[in-house]
């Protein structure tokens, strides 16, 4: 595993317009605000493989940054890039080291987005969150997940882009702590009976695709939000219609709207303050380039980047 800046951003540049101007790669590591969000890349498909996935998703970090470097630059913060980790031995270590990174980085920046990478980000991006908590034991972790699939697979056997959040539920039992999970976006035809199951047993939220609105997902997302400190969102690009997302391990055939997760994000961004919890964490998961067509995936995954950051620090 290695972790380094690899990515040399570059696009267009309307010096006409001076800082009225700015695109995403011209504001990368300029130092100006206290308040900054930074980007980590995970070149991960480890656990696609385990998994029986499309392989192709540890392109995905440098996919994004391209596609969201001719992007116009309107928040109020600092953006940095952190690299990518690079994982090139056994998953669990990878995930192990960037969960390291996760957690450092945490205590210099406001908020940190992942980039994958396959959804086997999610076990490191928790990991991260909890070693940056530390000795705060008490703190209550929320995750919101948009995405066509659980990923409550069992890990006895192997642990792969399935099964992040049945590992964070047996964590969060060993350490007798409660899980708070919710996922929208859920295929039903994608999503065995004993994945319905666990996900009952754990009092797991989520909503069926078909029936993803903005007031259904508020109705389940409130009452979670009002009991967790700190939040973590994910977002597989999965969970949208391969029409819109084709560049993914598992591409769906109905998914949500790209308009409905934008809005939730804001929404959630809005409930921050309301609802007194802390949302400084997310990340994108399962892009995968060998599969996508005229970059249709990437621009949706830089759009969600420009939307996380945008709706945190746009005012």
């Amino acid at each position: 595993m290695t972790l380094a800046k690899t990515y040399f951003w570059q696009g267009r540049i309307d010096s006409e317009e001076q800082q009225n101007g700015l695109r995403w790669h011209q504001v990368m590591d300029h130092k100006k605000r206290n308040i900054s969000s930074a980007l980590l890349g995970f070149e991960c498909d480890l656990g696609v493989a385990a998994n029986k996935g499309r392989i192709g998703a540890a392109q995905g970090p440098d996919v994004i940054r391209k596609a969201l470097a001719n992007l116009a630059w309107h928040a109020k913060c600092d953006l940095f890039d952190l690299g990518n980790i690079a994982a090139t031995t056994a998953l669990k270590e990878s995930q192990h080291h960037y969960a390291q990174c996760i957690a450092q980085n945490l205590n210099k920046h406001s908020m940190v987005i992942g980039l994958g990478g396959g959804h086997e980000i999610a076990w490191g991006s928790y990991q991260g969150l909890v070693e940056h908590l530390g000795r705060d034991t008490n703190k209550k972790i929320g995750i919101v997940n948009f995405d066509a699939h659980f990923d409550l697979r069992n890990p006895a056997q192997v642990t792969s882009s399935g099964t992040p959040f049945r590992q964070i539920a047996e964590y969060c039992q060993t350490q007798n702590q409660p899980f708070h999970y919710a996922c929208l976006g859920i295929a039903e035809p994608a999503n065995t009976s004993a994945l319905f199951n666990y996900a009952e047993q754990t009092h797991t939220r989520y909503l069926l695709d078909r029936h993803c609105n903005i007031e259904a997902a508020k109705q389940l997302l409130e009452p979670m939000l009002l009991e967790v400190d700190e939040l973590y969102v994910t977002l597989c690009l999965d969970a949208f219609p391969a029409s819109v997302a084709p560049g993914v391990s598992a591409p769906s055939a109905l998914g949500i709207s790209l308009e409905f997760v934008v809005n939730m994000l804001h929404w959630i961004a809005h409930c921050e303050t309301t609802f007194n919890f802390k949302w400084r964490l997310a990340d994108i998961a399962e892009m995968n380039p060998i599969y996508d067509v005229d970059n249709a995936t990437a621009k949706v995954a830089a759009r969600l980047a420009y939307e996380i950051v945008n709706c945190k620090f746009r005012s």
